[in-house]
């Protein structure tokens, strides 16, 4: 029997046109399930509009007064009607919608060593902190990240899927939320303004806000008439890291034109999973009030 000799280019095609073919056959995790930015975010926001509670661990790293501050928290959040525990190193917080006229019953786990009833917006809970009990959860990052889509002039360019990441031993999508173009401009403040009112009016960040004009010593320490500096977007950088079987943001990097300004990591989060009534009231087992 003859053996016909097979020219080693021959081999070469042979074993292209098998990669070729193997390349169609469909394997986890390729581009056969891969999604486009436009649905990362659709479905993160369906995903925040349908979220009813949650537990979780929070680290918080956030700027003030030009150092980074760490602080660590335990946190209950039913969305509707609105109420939340948190839990911050022997310093507990209760808030429950309708409730104690507006305000926060307040454990300091310290001196006085009795319970405050305290706003979420005055400046004993807000002092050292970017932002209010009434931010926690996503809805208050829902409203950023569609007024980035409102004012983006590209969102291909603006918001990229730069694919996906591991995190806490789950996997995520890793989204790009960049404005290059982030600047500041004048603002003249009108009647009854405070640093909050015209935060929320352009959704951006009152305590960016105060840290850029020295002048002003607290969120309410404008007067109409006053020129202030307020940037046109919240940040100029942001990266998320999605979860994948939850579709919510389980870390957040935030950039200003300075640097690093806060970053968020959520952990042992459980997403929709009922919260016993009584676990929002003072007396629940475990509690300190």
């Amino acid at each position: 029997m003859k053996f016909k000799i097979i020219h080693p280019f021959t081999y070469l095609i042979i074993a292209a046109l098998a990669l070729l073919t193997c390349s169609f056959i469909p394997t986890e995790g390729s581009e056969t399930d891969a999604m486009t930015n436009d649905e990362v975010i659709k479905k993160m926001f369906m995903a925040m509009d349908n979220l009813k509670s949650l537990r979780y661990h929070l680290q918080c790293n956030e700027r003030i007064k030009g150092r980074m501050q760490h602080t660590e928290s335990r946190v209950k959040l039913q969305t509707s009607p609105r109420k939340l525990y948190l839990y911050i190193k022997g310093i507990e917080v209760l808030w429950c919608e309708g409730t104690n006229n507006g305000n926060a019953l307040v454990n300091p786990g310290s001196f006085p060593y009795v319970n405050l009833n305290l706003d979420p917006n005055g400046t004993l809970m807000r002092k050292d902190q970017h932002h209010t009990i009434n931010e926690m959860g996503y809805h208050y990052l829902k409203d950023i990240i569609s007024d980035g889509l409102n004012k983006s002039a590209d969102i291909d360019k603006n918001f990229i899927l730069l694919g996906e990441e591991k995190y806490n031993g789950r996997m995520c999508y890793k989204l790009s939320i960049s404005f290059p173009n982030f600047a500041w401009s004048s603002y003249t403040v009108k009647k009854a303004e405070t640093f909050v009112s015209i935060a929320r009016k352009f959704h951006v960040s009152e305590y960016m806000m105060l840290e850029n004009n020295p002048k002003s010593s607290g969120y309410s320490d404008i007067k109409e008439g006053e020129v202030i500096k307020v940037p046109n977007y919240y940040s100029k950088l942001t990266l998320l890291l999605i979860d994948k079987e939850y579709m919510l943001p389980v870390n957040n990097k935030v950039f200003d034109d300075k640097g690093l300004f806060e970053t968020y990591e959520y952990y042992d989060m459980e997403v929709n999973k009922p919260i016993d009534q009584r676990e929002f009231t003072k007396n629940f087992e475990g509690y300190n009030f």
